[in-house]
C-alpha cells in the first residue's frame, strides 16, 4: 500500500475516560437536531421541509460492505455508526493543509434495542490500534489486511471513494472487530459546523482562564462570550492549550460545545429564520446511507429515541488500556481490553442490556 494510502491520522495521549454526562450529551446533541427537524417538518411551511429534505446527501454503500458480514440477530434492532469527519473540504485551507483525506476524528455506535426501550451508546476511541480489513478504495484496487488506528479506516475508503468508501470501511473495520452487524451509518463533517453556530448567533461559552492555541488559531479571552465565525471551529478543534493536552479531554470539551449548540438551537423554536437558517446548514453537513436518508426517517429515528425512558438511556466507552502495555514503544495509542470489550458487544449483537458500571469497572466484572 502506498504511503498516501496508509497516512496515519494525528495522535494523541490517553488520559482516562471522557465523563459520563458528556457522553449524554452527544447523543442529546444527535437528538436534539433531530427532533428539530421533526417540528420544523410538521410546520405549515412544506416547502421548507421539502428544501431542508433536498440539502440531505446519501451515499449507497450496498456494493461496499461485502458479504462478509456478521449476521443480524435481531431484524428491529439498530446499529448506527456516527461517524464526525474532519475533512478539511471547503475551509480554504486552514485547519491543517497537509491532509488529503478526512479523518473520523469521533466515532460513536448508537444501538437500539427492538422493542425501542433502551439505547446504548458506545464510544470508540479513536487511537484504537485494531485490525482493519480489507476495503474497497474506489478505484478498482483493494486495501490489504493490516493493524493501525481505527481512525484510519474512514480516511483509507474515502480518500478515492468519498464518504460512501469512507463509511464502508468504517462499518467493515467496526464489524470485524465488535462482531456487530451495523444498519445505518450518520456522517456529520467539519466544514458545516461554522455554519451551523453563525446561523444561531454564536454559542455562549465560559472559559476560566485564557486560551492561546497557534495551532488552532485561536486566542480567547477568560470569562464568559459568545464564540462563533472561525473561533468556533478553533475552539473545538483546540487540544494543547487547554486541560491536559490529551485528545481524550477534548472530545469533553467538544461535548460541552456541542450541547450548547443544540440548546441555543432548541431556544430558537419560535424563531423561523434563525432557525430555517440553523437547520438548511444542519442538513447540508450530513450524510447517511441511502435508506435512512431523508427527513422523514431521521424524523423517526429521532422520535424513537426520545420515548427512551431516561434511565434505560446507557453510555460506555469500549473498554481500553495504553497499547504500552503491549508495545512500549507505543506511548499514544490504546487496545480494547478483553474479555471485557468483546462481552460488550456480545451483549449488544444479542440485544441484551448493557450494565455501565460493570463495563467501566477496572477489573471488568
Amino acid at each position: 500500500m502506498s504511503a498516501g494510502r496508509h497516512r496515519a491520522a494525528r495522535t494523541s495521549r490517553r488520559s482516562g475516560r471522557p465523563r459520563r454526562s458528556g457522553r449524554r450529551r452527544a447523543l442529546r446533541l444527535v437528538v436534539g437536531l433531530l427532533v428539530v427537524a421533526a417540528v420544523t417538518g410538521a410546520g405549515s411551511a412544506v416547502w421548507a421541509y421539502y428544501k431542508l429534505n433536498g440539502n440531505l446527501t446519501t451515499a449507497d454503500i450496498s456494493g461496499l460492505v461485502g458479504d462478509d458480514r456478521p449476521p443480524a440477530v435481531s431484524t428491529k434492532a439498530l446499529n448506527i455508526a456516527l461517524i464526525g469527519s474532519d475533512s478539511r473540504k471547503g475551509l480554504d485551507g486552514q485547519y491543517g493543509t497537509g491532509l488529503t483525506s478526512a479523518q473520523s476524528d469521533t466515532l460513536m455506535v448508537l444501538h437500539l434495542s427492538a422493542d425501542r426501550k433502551r439505547a446504548t451508546v458506545v464510544s470508540v476511541p479513536r487511537d484504537s490500534w485494531v485490525e482493519i480489513p480489507s476495503c474497497d478504495l474506489g478505484d478498482g484496487e483493494r486495501s490489504k489486511p493490516h493493524s493501525f488506528k481505527i481512525n484510519e479506516a474512514f480516511a483509507l475508503g474515502s480518500a478515492d471513494g468519498g464518504v460512501a468508501g469512507g463509511a464502508a470501511c468504517t462499518i467493515r473495520t467496526l464489524e470485524h472487530n465488535t462482531g456487530l452487524r451495523i444498519d445505518h451509518f450518520v456522517e456529520v463533517n467539519f466544514a458545516g459546523f461554522k455554519d451551523m453556530v453563525n446561523a444561531l448567533g454564536g454559542v455562549k461559552m465560559c472559559l476560566e482562564e485564557p486560551v492561546k492555541d497557534t495551532k488552532a488559531h485561536l486566542d480567547l479571552p477568560a470569562g464568559c462570550q459568545t464564540i462563533k465565525d472561525e473561533d468556533a471551529l478553533a475552539y473545538v478543534r483546540a487540544r494543547y492549550s487547554l486541560g491536559d493536552g490529551s485528545d481524550i479531554g477534548r472530545i469533553g470539551r467538544q461535548q460541552e460545545f456541542l450541547q450548547a449548540l443544540a440548546d441555543k438551537a432548541r431556544s430558537k423554536l419560535f424563531d423561523p429564520a434563525a432557525l430555517y437558517a440553523f437547520l438548511d446548514a444542519a442538513t447540508k453537513s450530513l450524510t447517511t446511507d441511502t435508506q435512512l436518508g431523508s427527513l422523514s426517517k431521521l424524523t423517526d429515528l429521532a422520535k424513537d429515541l426520545k420515548s427512551v425512558p431516561r434511565d434505560q438511556l446507557t453510555f460506555v466507552t469500549v473498554p481500553n488500556v495504553p497499547r504500552s502495555t503491549v508495545e512500549p514503544s507505543d506511548q499514544a495509542n490504546v487496545i480494547w481490553k478483553k474479555p471485557q470489550a468483546q462481552k460488550l458487544f456480545t451483549a449488544l449483537a444479542r440485544d441484551e442490556p448493557v450494565d455501565a458500571d460493570s463495563v467501566s469497572a477496572p477489573d471488568g466484572n
